[in-house]
């Protein structure tokens, strides 16, 4: 079974991880997630869940402590969308053999050119843009640009369209003349986009991908049957040596970014959460100590198994595993291809999925707010940090014994097996040779 399992999904897999799309929306999301990091930092700072603590600092900073703050955080967190948009064509591009910084500047001019620019002020009309088009709303938009735009720009590079320029000219100056003709058959594609929406009743093509894309999958992602879905994947590719978070990722990351900024936003406003199924959600209430949520693994192998080796291997993967690496585990143990280890490695994750989703429906534990805290953060420190409530703390004190409870049988049996094969070896090299008797 295992056998025709890997024959199913090794080739599904490889295609995914594979796929310059896919794998160009996963590096892009990636190019800004350290500067969604820092910035959360700030907000956190900022909103810190403590009683008196807003009070403490406009007592030693002022009261405009916080606009500080928020100045930071609003940096990134309102222009989400344009700086997706951004990412996504810089990883496209070079995927895709381009310029990698010509394809990013040409997206980023797409996207402003099908952006909004004027506001109603009363009864007069106002040249301005508002960042509702350029945040988290814009993020499905900026990646459909991002793709076009690239291909647009690849259309007529691989045609040669472009200047030459006579030898003994810079190189600087020769690449921007060659990328003025791809550039503007660019903006000229983009600019009658613009007029054929303006002549529909969505009038603008943000309204359109909002209306018909964006807020339909917001409503699939936004679910307990798509989370476990993705877990259950992510924990399945696992165990056939596939980082598997790499290649689900590629699929649910925007709903997941584009929810978690709907929190972030509400947050930022003291309004109520909207979501459950956030990024951080599944960060932070999934899995414990990485893939498989193996730091409940973990936590057996250290202070009950007996094999040397499982206990030598849970000294040296204990404080990586509190931070989330757990690669030690994955390839040591190992956990890839061993039949023993996969069941519970799937059936952990994907329980506490389970389990963290009907708590937060419940509203025991507050909705996470959309801070993005760095993936290594221990659990406890992230529960709390993540919700603003010490009960998120519990809740995952409560799946890590969860997972020591269902790990337990699993790990005792592979320790038994470990444990014979050490003494058989140790008997061999204990048998003393009769050399009289050679």
């Amino acid at each position: 079974m295992q056998k025709q399992m890997e024959k199913m999904l090794m080739p599904i897999a490889v295609k995914l991880g594979n796929n310059v799309v896919l794998r160009s929306l996963r590096d892009g999301f990636l190019i800004i997630m350290p500067l969604i990091i820092v910035t959360s930092i700030f907000l956190l700072i900022g909103n810190f869940p403590i009683p008196g603590w807003s009070a403490f600092w406009t007592h030693i900073l002022g009261a405009k402590w916080n606009d500080w703050f928020a100045a930071v955080s609003n940096s990134v967190f309102s222009f989400t969308g344009i700086l997706s948009c951004m990412g996504i064509a810089y990883a496209y591009g070079k995927n895709r053999g381009l310029q990698a910084i010509h394809s990013s500047v040409i997206a980023i001019i797409s996207f402003l050119i099908l952006t909004p620019t004027t506001v109603k002020v009363g009864k007069s009309t106002v040249s301005a843009v508002q960042t509702i088009y350029l945040g988290p709303n814009g993020v499905f938009l900026g990646i459909f640009i991002a793709l076009l735009s690239v291909e647009i720009y690849r259309f007529a590079v691989k045609r040669d369209w472009r200047i030459k320029m006579p030898e003994g000219v810079p190189p600087a100056v020769g690449q921007a003349f060659d990328a003025l003709i791809p550039s503007a058959l660019v903006i000229f594609a983009f600019f009658l986009v613009r007029i054929l929406f303006s002549l529909t009743n969505f009038d603008t093509a943000y309204n359109f991908i909002y209306t018909l894309l964006q807020q339909p999958l917001k409503g699939v992602g936004n679910s307990m049957p798509s989370v476990l879905l993705y877990n259950f994947l992510a924990s399945l590719l696992w165990c056939f040596g596939i980082n598997g978070p790499t290649i689900t990722n590629s699929v649910w990351q925007p709903i997941f970014f584009v929810l978690t900024q709907d929190n972030l936003t509400a947050f930022k406003n003291h309004a109520a959460l909207p979501h459950i199924f956030t990024q951080p959600f599944i960060d932070i209430f999934t899995t414990y100590g990485g893939g498989g949520s193996t730091l409940s693994l973990l936590i057996i192998m250290l202070f009950v198994c007996r094999s040397k080796r499982i206990k030598e291997l849970a000294k040296l993967a204990i404080v990586p595993g509190i931070f989330g690496i757990n690669e030690p585990i994955i390839f040591g143990l190992p956990v890839v291809l061993n039949p023993i280890i996969a069941l519970p490695f799937i059936i952990v994750p994907t329980l506490n999925t389970l389990l963290s989703g009907l708590v937060f429906m419940a509203g025991w534990v507050p909705r996470t707010n959309g801070v993005m805290l760095p993936w290594t953060t221990p659990p406890i420190i992230s529960g709390w940090l993540a919700t603003g409530s010490w009960t998120g703390s519990v809740l995952q004190i409560v799946e890590i014994m969860l997972g020591v409870a269902i790990y337990y049988p699993f790990i005792k049996m592979l320790d038994k097996q470990y444990l014979t094969e050490e003494r058989q070896t140790q008997a061999q090299d204990n048998v003393e040779i009769d050399f009289g008797e050679v």
